[in-house]
């Protein structure tokens, strides 16, 4: 395994971004539940960002 191998597979070992996406996707909806409507558009849109960092990461990972 060389070292561009190991270094992008890092980030997905401990499945710490999709992690960080369901809790922003939970605050996303209990914030929306409480009627604080900025709140949760703003971690709907970190959620989104983290999952397509993951995709993104995860497909690297499977093309290298």
């Amino acid at each position: 395994m060389n070292a561009l191998a190991a270094v992008s597979a890092l980030p997905l070992q401990g499945g710490g971004l999709l992690w960080l996406a369901v809790v922003f996707i939970v605050l996303a909806i209990v914030a929306g539940l409480a009627g604080f409507r900025g709140i949760a558009g703003l971690t709907m849109g970190a959620a989104r960002l983290l999952v397509l960092v993951f995709i993104v990461l995860a497909v690297i990972s499977v093309l290298v």
